[in-house]
């Protein structure tokens, strides 16, 4: 008994199908690596800022709340 494979090319291992090919890897120079790091780092702080903005709202509002029940 013999086996025929199929006409059909496989995805590799772990690729999804439907998806485009992974670009090539392209090594990156020391200086590269460090400005890609100071970008994530700076993206990172700027979303935690815009958080803490958030939450500093949502704690002013409770706070008013909270001298609005405490004054009746």
């Amino acid at each position: 008994m013999t086996t025929q494979k199929s006409a059909e090319p496989r995805a590799p291992k772990g690729a999804v199908a439907g998806q485009a090919e992974r670009k090539p890897w392209k090594k990156k120079t020391p200086v590269e690596v460090v400005l890609d790091q100071i970008n994530r780092v700076r993206e990172d702080v700027a979303k935690r800022e815009e958080e803490l903005k958030v939450a500093r709202r949502q704690l002013q509002k409770l706070e008013d709340a909270r001298k609005l029940l405490e004054s009746t």
